[in-house]
């Protein structure tokens, strides 16, 4: 067990090391950004930043176009959904079978000859 506890203890130093690492770049670039803006005048920071608005809505059309595309791709690929035909139509045999619920004399159904259940029609 000593062996596992010491390779545990080796990965979290490992992770707890990445982790300071990685805040301390972060920490550079936000400190680089900052005095990059404030180098650039506030007519520079405003087109900056519409022009970023205008990118991120670009993308957005762009990334909305591919999810309908996908989902259009998706259903077409669904065997069910791709076919064309219509389900009603005369070449399915359960149609062309006898209504067993029907009474041929009178073309009411059978749950409307009992006393008062459904009205007839």
């Amino acid at each position: 067990m000593g062996k596992l506890q010491e390779i545990l203890q080796g990965m979290r130093q490992n992770k707890s090391e990445f982790k300071e690492k990685l805040k301390e770049a972060q920490m550079q670039d936000k400190i680089q950004r900052t005095v990059e803006e404030r180098k650039m005048s506030s007519n520079e920071r405003d087109l900056l930043k519409r022009m970023k608005q205008k990118r991120e809505e670009g993308i957005k059309t762009q990334l909305d176009k591919i999810r309908k595309q996908e989902n259009k791709d998706n259903w077409k690929s669904n065997s069910i959904l791709a076919q064309e035909t219509n389900i009603l139509k005369n070449d399915r045999p359960i149609l062309k079978e006898k209504n067993i619920f029907v009474d041929n004399k009178n073309k009411v159904p059978m749950q409307t000859k009992r006393k008062g259940m459904f009205f007839r029609w």
